[in-house]
């Protein structure tokens, strides 16, 4: 994300379709202009102007894949700035029966960018580190154990780059941190893949198989 001053974030943000449009792709996927019309409720130019907008200030990045151009977010940070704010923006009451299961679902577990968050994202956390998968005393590090748990359950551990393997992510409604970085990326995507999670709409994910999770050290009562 470029450096831009704080007046020009909030200008960015201050529009509801734009800021709608960033909610949605907090799901961490890309998306097509006209699915972003439609998660904002405007038309598809009107979108493109709001698209033109965001990639101007550096929130958004574009990619071709055929005769489809798509949008996505344009990294973990950016994503995280949108996380922090969405805290402020989701936590009046909610307005009815459908509204109040809505927060429910997404306070268990969403999707932070690419890695789980919620309730189920930080007793993730806390069970890799219980479990001694990762050690926090080594400044976040995966131990061989830890490697040996991931390699049974099929979860490819990324290799050393310029994104960090592990780090802390304060966690909006749990106010403890989750794992992000380009494990707990890999992690999701493997969990999703095989089934052990599935998307739902909003960012919310669903807990499909609690198996895999105790495995990596999530306490049983949050699985139950």
């Amino acid at each position: 994300m470029q450096t831009v001053g704080l007046a020009e974030v909030a200008a960015v943000l201050a529009e509801p379709s734009r800021a709608a449009m960033c909610l949605a792709l907090l799901d961490g996927r890309a998306w097509t202009v006209g699915e972003l019309a439609k998660a904002a409720g405007v038309g598809p130019s009107t979108a493109s102007e709001h698209v033109t907008r965001l990639r101007e200030a550096g929130f958004v990045t574009g990619a071709k894949q055929g005769r489809h151009s798509y949008v996505r977010l344009a990294g973990p940070r950016v994503a995280e700035l949108i996380e922090h704010l969405a805290q402020h923006a989701e936590q009046r009451p909610a307005r009815g029966l459908k509204e109040s299961l809505r927060v429910q679902r997404l306070a268990f577990a969403r999707t932070c960018y690419d890695h789980l968050a919620g309730t189920l994202g930080v007793a993730l956390r806390d069970g890799l580190v219980r479990a001694g998968l990762v050690d926090v005393q080594a400044g976040l590090t995966l131990t061989s154990r830890g490697r040996e748990v991931l390699a049974e359950l099929g979860v490819p551990v990324p290799e050393a780059g310029r994104r960090p393997l592990l780090r802390d992510c304060l966690d909006w409604t749990e106010r403890r941190d989750h794992f992000g970085g380009a494990l707990p990326a890999a992690l999701l995507d493997h969990a999703l893949g095989e089934g052990w999670v599935v998307r739902e709409p909003h960012r919310a994910i669903r807990l499909c198989a609690g198996e895999p999770f105790a495995r990596l050290g999530v306490d049983e009562a949050v699985l139950a």
